[in-house]
C-alpha cells in the first residue's frame, strides 16, 4: 500500500467519525453557533444598525434582522470593498468570491478566513467519506480534475477577488498537487472554448479517476474529448475513471447522456454556494444530501407558501422543521450575511439525521397563467419520462408562450439533445401528464382547455452553449435557468430549432 493510500485511510476513518458526531448533535450545534455568529455580529456596524445584542435569542434576532437578498448588502459591500473594516464581519474578508448568480448580474460575496477553511474542509469531508463507504482508496493514485473557474484572482477595489472554485484551486493540499489536473496555466485561460481545447491536450493520455464540474460543461468536455481521441465512451480513454462529482444544477436529467458517455460510474453531489458550503452527498446510494449544521451557518427556513404570500413570512429554525414540506433556505454565516436568502428552495427528507433535496429556486417558475411551475416539477417528469422514452439530454429551459387564442398558448420545452427520443410525439405527450399529475394547476389549465399541451422544440447542438456565450457566461459555475417566466432565453433558442 502505498504511503499516500495509507494515509488517507486513517484520515477516511477519523473523518466518517467526525461526521457522525456531528449528525448527532445537531441541533445543539446549530444553538452554538447562532451564539458564536450573533455575539461576533453584535460588534459590526449592520449589527449596531439593527441593535443587536450579543445575548440576543434566536427570536429576538429574527426580529430584528429582515430577510434580505444580494441587492440588499450591495451597499455594505461597497464600503468593504473600499476597505471600511468591521461592516458585516470583523476585519476584512480575505476575498470575494464572484459569482455571476442567476437572478441578478454579478456579486461580490465576502468569504473570510473562517468560511474559507470550511468550503475546503466539507469538499475534503464528501470525499472522505465516499472513500471509506466504497473503499475506493485508489482514486489518491490517479489524476484528479476539476473543471472549474479561473484560479486567478484580482482585485475588486481593495479586496482580492475571483471565483469560488478557482479560488479554492489555490488551495490543494501539497500532497495533492501532482494528482492534480488541469494545470494552472491552462486552468487559468479565461476563454471557455480555448480551455477546454488546452484541457484535452492536457488529459487526454493520463490515468483520470476522478472528475467534477455542472454537467453541462463536462458534458461538452467528453464528447469533444471522445471526438479527439475516439472511443465507443469515456470509459475507453480513462478507464480507471470510478467518480463524478458535481453541484450546483440537479442531476437526472443529465444522467441518460451521462450513462451513455461514461458507463459505470459513481456519482458524488455537493451543495456548495459562493456564500457557503450547505451539504453534501453522505450516502453514495440515496440521492439525499447531508445538511452541514456544524460549517459556520445559522439556517432558518420559510415555507414557499409563506414567502410568497406573505410580506412578514414566518422563519423556523432547524428543531422545527418537517419533511418533505418546500422551505426557502435563508443564511447567516461565519462570512458575514445575515437573514440572507440565496434564492434555493429545499426539502427535507429526514431528521434524523437531517438531510435535504434541492427542489428549485425562489425566482425560476413560470406562472404566466396561475400555474406556480417549479424546478423540481419539470426535472421530476423529465427524469420519468427519459427513462421511459430514452432521450439524451444536453440542456434545457421551459418558457411560456403568451397568445390571445387559448389553442397556440402554453409552456414551450426548449430541449438540446445529444439523442432523441425514437418518438417525440410520445415524449412529449408523457411529458405532459407527467407535468399533469404533479401540479393541480396545471392541470387545471389544460383540462379546461386554457392552455394548450405542452410543446417541445428541438434545439440544434450547441443551442445552449451559443446561448451562454452570448451573455458572456459559457463555462465555470455558470448554470442557464430550467424555468424561466418570460421568453428572453427561448426567443433566443428560436434561431437554433431544427
Amino acid at each position: 500500500m502505498g504511503i499516500k493510500k495509507f494515509i488517507v485511510k486513517i484520515l477516511a476513518k477519523y473523518n466518517y467519525d467526525s461526521v457522525k458526531r456531528g449528525e448527532n448533535n445537531a441541533i445543539k450545534s446549530q444553538k452554538k453557533i447562532f451564539c458564536y455568529l450573533n455575539s461576533k455580529l453584535s460588534q459590526t456596524e449592520f449589527g449596531r444598525l439593527h441593535k443587536i445584542k450579543s445575548t440576543d435569542s434566536i427570536l429576538s434576532f429574527q426580529k430584528k434582522i429582515p430577510i434580505s437578498d444580494y441587492e440588499d448588502f450591495v451597499p455594505y459591500i461597497e464600503k468593504i470593498a473600499s476597505g471600511t473594516k468591521n461592516v458585516l464581519w470583523e476585519g476584512l474578508p480575505k476575498y470575494f468570491a464572484k459569482s455571476s448568480g442567476t437572478t441578478s448580474g454579478a456579486k461580490y460575496i465576502p468569504l473570510t478566513r473562517e468560511m474559507l477553511k470550511i468550503q475546503i474542509k466539507s469538499t475534503k469531508e464528501a470525499l472522505l467519506l465516499y472513500a471509506k463507504q466504497t473503499n475506493n482508496f485508489d482514486i489518491i493514485n490517479g489524476k484528479m480534475m476539476f473543471i472549474q473557474g479561473s484560479p486567478v484572482v484580482t482585485n475588486y477595489k481593495k479586496i482580492p477577488c475571483g471565483r469560488l472554485s478557482g479560488i479554492v484551486a489555490n488551495y490543494v493540499p501539497r500532497f495533492l498537487q501532482k494528482n492534480r489536473l488541469p494545470s494552472m496555466v491552462v486552468n487559468s485561460i479565461e476563454d471557455w472554448e480555448d480551455k477546454i481545447k488546452n484541457i484535452i491536450h492536457e488529459t487526454k493520455d493520463c490515468d483520470l479517476r476522478l472528475i467534477g464540474g455542472i454537467p453541462p460543461w463536462v458534458i461538452m468536455y467528453f464528447e469533444k474529448l471522445l471526438i479527439e481521441c475516439g472511443g465507443k465512451n469515456i470509459k475507453e480513454v480513462f478507464p480507471k475513471l470510478s467518480l463524478y462529482v458535481y453541484g450546483g444544477v440537479n442531476f437526472r436529467p443529465y444522467k441518460n447522456t451521462f450513462d451513455k458517455l461514461v458507463g459505470d460510474i459513481d456519482f458524488l453531489e455537493l451543495y456548495p454556494a459562493s456564500e457557503a458550503f450547505i451539504g453534501y452527498q453522505n450516502d453514495v446510494n440515496k440521492n439525499d444530501m447531508l445538511l452541514l449544521t456544524n460549517h459556520g451557518v445559522f439556517y432558518e427556513f420559510i415555507e414557499v407558501s409563506e414567502f410568497t404570500n406573505n410580506k412578514n413570512p414566518k422563519r423556523i429554525w432547524l428543531k422545527d422543521v418537517k419533511i418533505d414540506t418546500n422551505y426557502v433556505i435563508i443564511l447567516n454565516t461565519c462570512a458575514g450575511l445575515w437573514g440572507y436568502n440565496i434564492g434555493d428552495t429545499i426539502k427535507f427528507t429526514s431528521i434524523s439525521p437531517y438531510k435535504i433535496v434541492i427542489t428549485g429556486r425562489v425566482q425560476h417558475y413560470i406562472s404566466a397563467f396561475g400555474e406556480h411551475v417549479i424546478n423540481n416539477e419539470v426535472e421530476t417528469a423529465l427524469e420519468k419520462t427519459t427513462k421511459l422514452f430514452g432521450g439524451e439530454i444536453v440542456g434545457f429551459t421551459v418558457c411560456p408562450s403568451i397568445s390571445k387564442t387559448k389553442d397556440s398558448q402554453g409552456h414551450d420545452w426548449f430541449i438540446e439533445f445529444n439523442r432523441e427520443p425514437d418518438n417525440i410525439e410520445a415524449f412529449a405527450d408523457y411529458l405532459d401528464t407527467c407535468m399533469v399529475s404533479q401540479n393541480i394547476y396545471y392541470g387545471d389549465l389544460i383540462k379546461n382547455k386554457i392552455i394548450r399541451p405542452l410543446k417541445i422544440i428541438r434545439i440544434k447542438k450547441g443551442g445552449f452553449n451559443k446561448y451562454m456565450s452570448s451573455i458572456g457566461k459559457l463555462g465555470g459555475q455558470n448554470k442557464c435557468p430550467q424555468l424561466a417566466n418570460d421568453r428572453k432565453i427561448g426567443d433566443y433558442l428560436i434561431n437554433f430549432m431544427l
